[in-house]
């Protein structure tokens, strides 16, 4: 095996996702060395958007025929946290998570780990749809992929895999067209009837069209700090597409942390700057998970700031609260 002085190196921007979720898919790759470039394009009739984003870091290693120096750069948290954080707890635990649940796509995860073993990869995370014309070009591919609904696995623009990924074709210097993303309003509440206690939590989805999506819930025994979270991790569940989201929240817990505290976080290890360990941590890795690949934007909307979806949310997250506690026996 040559030396990583020797290897080629290469550049591989990715992009994966379905539409709706789960549903048909596409996936996309760019791959750029010594000023050339191939790109890389799929489709699967039923799939997900974390399953695309998955299969296009996978495909585009697959098409190296000899080890490289690769940079990687993807919009999905998902993706660069899994293979650079979570998959060797993941191994370790014979693919079952933290929380006792199997692993989800188990299978792309362990033909991602075998394809990294054979090069050099690092990974890099981007903001999707700000710009970076790879990114923008990869997202492209994909979404053609998905359009076109043709049942074939890759398609390039080469007529023939060269022995290394430098004989590609020159690369197109137009800059890709860009579509805009489209834009949600989350507004999200919750209701602990204790500490903890019977807790519900209610997010309202809306598009630019006024239409409403309603996501709600009950927890047997949560802080209201725990709901407030969930509550905005159940409205972005709800999105099927990278979108410009704009998070409406009484809660100064979830603003202070979403806005100011979760970069510090993570660099020191899940601890406060006293260091404690931060609480409701897995919470706070599911939010940065489901809000990876969208645009943010959070604004406090206090509890008693007049407002008919804030209002319409409180009411459905304290509805959800009572009829947990009516739920359970008494004691």
């Amino acid at each position: 095996m040559p030396s990583s002085a020797q290897r080629p190196r290469v550049e591989i921007h990715t992009d994966g996702g379905a539409d709706p979720n789960p549903g048909p898919g596409g996936w996309g790759a760019v791959l750029r060395s010594r000023g050339h470039l191939i790109e890389l394009s799929g489709y699967e009739p039923h799939t997900t958007n974390n399953r695309m984003e998955l299969t296009a870091a996978i495909e585009a290693l697959r098409s190296l025929n000899t080890p490289c120096e690769v940079d990687l750069y993807t919009d999905s948290q998902y993706l660069r946290r899994g293979i650079t954080e979570w998959i060797s707890g993941w191994q370790k635990r014979n693919w079952i998570r933290a929380n006792g649940s199997p692993v989800v796509n188990v299978d792309l995860w362990k033909a991602l780990d075998a394809q990294t073993q054979q090069h050099t990869v690092r990974w890099h995370w981007v903001k999707g749809h700000r710009g970076n014309r790879w990114n923008e070009r990869a997202d492209r591919l994909a979404t053609q992929a998905r359009r076109s609904r043709t049942p074939r696995r890759k398609e390039t623009t080469r007529e023939k895999a060269p022995s290394t990924v430098d004989r590609g074709q020159p690369a197109n210097e137009r800059p890709p067209a860009e579509e805009p993303l489209p834009s949600y309003a989350i507004y999200s509440r919750a209701c602990a009837l204790g500490t903890p206690g019977p807790a519900g939590y209610a997010a309202l989805v809306i598009d630019d069209e006024g239409r409403v999506i309603e996501r709600t819930g009950a927890w047997p025994l949560a802080t209201n700090n725990e709901v407030e979270l969930w509550a905005v991790i159940a409205g972005l569940q709800a999105l099927s597409e990278p979108a410009r989201v704009t998070v409406h929240t009484p809660s100064q817990y979830v603003l202070g942390g979403a806005t100011r505290w979760l970069a510090g976080w993570e660099r020191n290890s899940w601890r406060t700057a006293a260091g404690k360990p931060v609480k409701n941590r897995e919470l706070w890795r599911e939010l940065i998970q489901v809000m990876g690949d969208h645009d943010m934007q959070w604004e406090y909307l206090g509890a008693d700031a007049p407002g008919d979806w804030s209002d319409r949310a409180a009411a459905l997250a304290r509805e959800q609260a009572e009829k947990q506690r009516e739920s359970q026996p008494n004691k």
